[in-house]
């Protein structure tokens, strides 16, 4: 039986999480109470295990701050309940929260405590931060819309091999802002640059011209290689280490051009691997 939990910032996305995984199959269920966690799975999930096989249960900052201390802990009266249990942490930043709910004018779930709004997001993130830490997957939704969450959502758990690490990549610019749900970041800026040619300036790292621009570029084919080396290396570590997911992310100024090169370059290498292998182009979105 699958168990995933979905927590994070309110404005960041879970009730959008929770509607792609019920698209995937998921029994969803919002804001239970972790205190009735056991007796859920005791006496609902494992007597009905049919409808219950895959099931997600949204957790947010209004539970009980005592029981989500002892989180770590009924994580592992999950697992020895026989229950595949994985937690996603939804998260954005603070001029992004701020943002949503100027345009939405929802409230948030802690202004019932007549609490200012920015002072409500950074009490819910110290309430949240138990959850956080012990978090398979983190999604950073600063600058991802509706759709593109839902999509990963999909992408990352719904098809997602619970027995196999799902190794994610994803090409990024830096004028945009780094990834903050990144493990490993690589840095592709001091490689050539095809915008500054002009005929290839208007294409994408995807298009041929441009790829063959990168294949005749020793300083391409050594950073390829070093960050092939570096993951054939430690990916089997991460993956002795009981690890879900593990994202890759490479950067290049814009984002078009050198990073996504590289990730498809990397995407296909993987492909052939025992693992789950998920990319995406951050900008070309």
């Amino acid at each position: 039986m699958r168990l995933v939990i979905v927590s994070g910032h309110s404005g960041a996305g879970k009730n959008v999480a929770l509607g792609a995984l019920e698209d995937c199959g998921f029994n969803c269920i919002d804001n239970l109470p972790i205190l009735l966690f056991e007796q859920f799975i005791s006496h609902v999930m494992l007597v009905e295990r049919n409808v219950y096989e895959k099931t997600a249960i949204g957790i947010d900052a209004r539970n009980q701050s005592e029981a989500l201390r002892d989180f770590k802990e009924v994580l592992t009266l999950i697992r020895t309940k026989g229950v595949d249990v994985e937690v996603i942490y939804i998260q954005a930043d603070k001029s992004a929260l701020l943002k949503r709910y100027s345009e939405t004018r929802r409230r948030h779930p802690l202004s019932d405590f007549n609490l200012p709004l920015a002072e409500a997001i950074n009490i819910e993130k110290d309430v949240l931060k138990s959850i956080a830490k012990y978090a398979d997957l983190v999604i950073d939704t600063s600058q991802t819309n509706y759709h593109q969450l839902r999509s990963q959502i999909k992408s990352y758990v719904g098809m997602h091999d619970n027995t196999r690490l799902s190794l994610i990549l994803q090409s990024f610019g830096y004028k945009h802002g780094t990834p903050l749900d990144a493990d490993f970041i690589f840095d592709a800026r001091s490689l050539p640059n095809p915008y500054w040619v002009p005929e290839l300036r208007g294409f994408t790292g995807k298009d041929a011209a441009v790829v063959d621009f990168f294949n005749n570029e020793e300083d391409v084919r050594l950073f390829y290689k070093d960050i092939t080396g570096f993951l054939d290396r430690w990916l089997p570590k991460f993956i002795a280490d009981n690890r879900l997911y593990l994202t890759v992310a490479i950067g290049c100024t814009g984002g078009q051009h050198r990073s996504v090169f590289l990730i498809d370059k990397l995407a296909q290498y993987f492909k052939s691997s025992a693992m789950n292998v998920i990319h995406r182009h951050r900008e070309l979105l």
